[in-house]
């Protein structure tokens, strides 16, 4: 076994699925490990020399032998050459994205495998692994910032990573005068429960809505009636549409709408508000003027916690990625059919 740790080409994608300690275990197996050189990771790529791992140079992972498992987070470069290899990462293409199809064909053109990180299942179809708990807190974070920024005739302005949880925290906090009302969607999930721990810290007590609420399949006039709606829905075919494309126009005290699912070029998008996502050096866009509707929409929330999200996300990972041996008979092996019928 090879498993072959890429760095990540993204702009402000300091994550890693991987820690020393998960690689030192996969060593422990007699697996060859090569981990990338990356300078933005959040671990010292000297941390993995010291357990065994093999370095090498970033982006060499194109070069690896076939039979390596490319093991990443985010996008591969959009450079068109056919993928050979096994990938295991978010691909982002199994829910009619503009962008999925092209990468599907990547695959199919050289042979190789996604084995999507979204789509990683246990039995009962549950996710076996996922950074959901800090994309809602730190997508909930943000959309306090950008109400209370909102409120003084002002925008969010750009982000960069925190130190800590309890740090941006402290920074949403401290941009709020009076509390607003946030509407939660989702709110027993893993990013539900991340996005009401956010607003405990900062004393807002939101309303939690999950399938009982939403079974009725709309609409939902009483998402109008919060000033912050935060959604932890992700796009999924039957998904109703929580928010309309003319929700701007129409009478409502809602403002700020925190997409933490975030899917806009997704037809089963429930935002429809909005056509792309947000990014670090702007985090809203304003989909409506009068009154004013902010759309947040990142797609990569739990890097804004790198340390938090890469030490949770990992130990989550871990116990799976010591079973890809045994990829018939694993989580692997569904990942492997999700992507074939995909494909």
């Amino acid at each position: 076994m090879l498993i072959w740790l890429r760095s990540e080409s993204r702009d402000n994608e300091s994550r890693t699925p991987l820690t020393p300690d998960g690689a030192a275990q996969l060593i422990a197996k007699g697996w060859r490990v090569v981990v990338e050189g990356d300078d933005h990771r959040c671990i010292p790529t000297t941390d993995y020399a010291s357990v065994g791992c093999e370095i090498t140079r970033a982006g060499s992972w194109v070069g690896a032998p076939k039979g390596a498992i490319i093991l990443g987070l985010k996008e591969l470069p959009d450079d068109g050459t056919d993928l050979i290899h096994r990938h295991i990462m978010f691909g982002h293409a199994f829910k009619a994205q503009l962008s999925g199809r092209v990468l599907l064909d990547r695959f199919k053109s050289g042979g190789g495998t996604l084995l999507d990180l979204e789509y990683l299942v246990d039995e009962t179809g549950r996710r076996v692994a996922a950074f959901g708990f800090w994309a809602g807190y730190a997508g909930a974070a943000l959309s306090v910032m950008a109400w209370g920024r909102q409120q003084r005739g002002a925008t969010l302005g750009a982000v960069d990573m925190f130190t800590s949880a309890q740090v941006m925290a402290d920074a949403a906090k401290a941009e709020l005068g009076a509390p607003p009302s946030a509407l939660i969607i989702g709110a027993l999930g893993r990013v539900g429960s991340g996005a009401a721990a956010l607003c405990k810290a900062v004393g807002i007590e939101p309303t939690g809505w999950d399938i009982a609420e939403t079974a009725h399949g709309g609409p939902f006039p009483e998402i109008l009636t919060h000033d912050i709606l935060l959604n932890c829905i992700l796009a999924h075919e039957g998904a109703p549409v929580f928010v309309h494309a003319d929700a701007g126009s129409t009478d409502r005290k809602l403002s700020v709408i925190g997409d933490i699912a975030c899917d806009p070029d997704s037809d089963y998008s429930p935002i429809k508000v909005y056509d792309r996502a947000t990014t670090w050096d702007a985090p809203t866009l304003r989909a409506h003027d009068d009154p004013p509707l902010d759309v947040m929409a990142i797609d990569n929330l739990p890097s804004l916690l790198p340390s938090e999200s890469t030490e949770d996300f990992a130990a989550q990972l871990l116990p799976h990625l010591l079973m890809l041996d045994q990829i018939d008979k694993s989580v692997w092996g569904r990942a492997t059919q999700t992507f074939n019928n995909h494909v």
